[in-house]
């Protein structure tokens, strides 16, 4: 087994309620704290445990928000609690992995990090762990890196990386630059990108040295990162409640991509490393099906304790978190989600819709079954 990096830290954003796994994933208990696999383990377990062989038990840090503090601390109960960064609220993707940049660089000035999403799904671990020591090497000199998916279909639900000229860089032998990033598409563009094979899925993973994305931060939303710094320069010192409660709530709201990765691409700044394991983002309940139906979406897949499902010519999901009988007769391509207080049905054709359903129940001031 490959010793981790020295100078390697892993951080772990743990945030978001997952709305398109709504009513399974809520406020209080997220995607990435349910086993959504089947393995007996949350999300955030599984990518603690994927993540320690490349940066050690005592490198890798968690963003989180206060609601999920214990939480996080009970599943992974050999985090170093010094390791785990509270938000005070939800200020996107930037502000998160910007503070642990902050916090981290401040620590060590020579840190690389890296930032993986609490709730993904991967499999073929040495070829993971390949991928992310590439980006590692990509970093160390000078670039902030990001891993790119190679598309399995002409997906709608993913933005897209288009890759440019491969880069020359020692230990990264699969590494090109990044000649853009493009937003999710129709479905005809998604089948020209797929068969164009220079276009990754974005995966949403960036790995940097830690001065290196604080000074992007810094070029493009300078107030941003004046406030990260100053919270940062108050965290291992007793004035951190005081300052973070005061600063956090005026930074602004926006994510990684257009804060930092979007403008390295412009500057050439910005590598790209294809990852050739199995990725999903278990972004709504029909990628779910597909994951746990082994990539098959016939037949009923029953995910919970509830054995009381009935089936006479049907297909469906059924998430069930209640003893209540649920009978699927002559349905095909059913998403059923049994909770004690919401229930859902939808189809697979439909389930990135859920998200709107959360957004309407957020208007009315249904809080209390989001």
């Amino acid at each position: 087994m490959s010793e981790p990096l020295d100078d390697f830290v892993a951080v772990i954003p743990a945030g978001g309620i997952g709305s398109r796994l709504w009513p399974l994933s809520r406020a209080e208990s997220p995607k990435f704290l349910h086993d959504l696999t089947g393995s007996g383990l949350t999300l955030l377990r599984t990518t603690w445990d994927r993540l320690l062989p490349l940066a050690g038990a005592a490198n890798i840090s968690i963003v989180t928000g206060r609601a999920h503090g214990d939480k996080v601390e009970d599943s992974l109960p050999d985090i170093d609690l010094d390791n785990v960064f509270i938000e005070q609220d939800p200020r996107d993707s930037a502000a998160a992995i910007g503070l642990a940049a902050a916090i981290l660089h401040r620590r060590n000035p020579e840190v690389v990090i890296g930032s993986f999403a609490a709730d993904h799904v991967i499999k073929r671990q040495r070829v993971f762990e390949f991928t992310v020591r590439q980006a590692v090497a990509a970093a160390r000199e000078g670039y902030i890196a990001t891993i790119g998916i190679q598309p399995s279909e002409p997906a709608i639900g993913f933005g897209y990386i288009k890759t440019g000229d491969e880069l020359v860089i020692d230990d990264a032998p699969m590494a090109a630059r990044v000649e853009r990033f493009v937003e999710k598409p129709d479905l005809a563009t998604a089948r020209a990108y797929f068969a164009d094979r220079s276009y990754l899925w974005n995966a949403g993973m960036f790995i940097s040295r830690a001065d290196v994305l604080l000074d992007e931060l810094a070029q493009n939303e300078p107030e941003l990162h004046a406030g990260l710094v100053e919270i940062a320069a108050a965290w291992d010192t007793p004035e951190r409640d005081a300052v973070a409660t005061r600063v956090w709530p005026t930074l602004k709201k926006i994510a990684i991509d257009y804060a930092v990765a979007e403008p390295a691409a412009e500057k050439g700044r910005l590598a790209v490393i294809p990852g050739q394991f199995d990725w999903d983002d278990v972004g709504d309940f029909a990628s779910l099906w597909k994951l746990v139906g082994d990539g098959r979406r016939d037949g009923v897949t029953v995910l919970g304790p509830n054995d009381n499902v009935l089936e006479d010519d049907a297909s469906a999901l059924v998430v069930s978190q209640t003893d209540r009988v649920i009978a699927m007769i002559g349905v095909q391509n059913v998403i059923v989600v049994d909770t004690p207080d919401a229930l859902l049905v939808t189809t697979s054709e439909h389930a990135q819709r859920v998200k709107q359903t959360v957004s309407a129940l957020q208007t009315q001031g249904r809080n209390s079954v989001l």
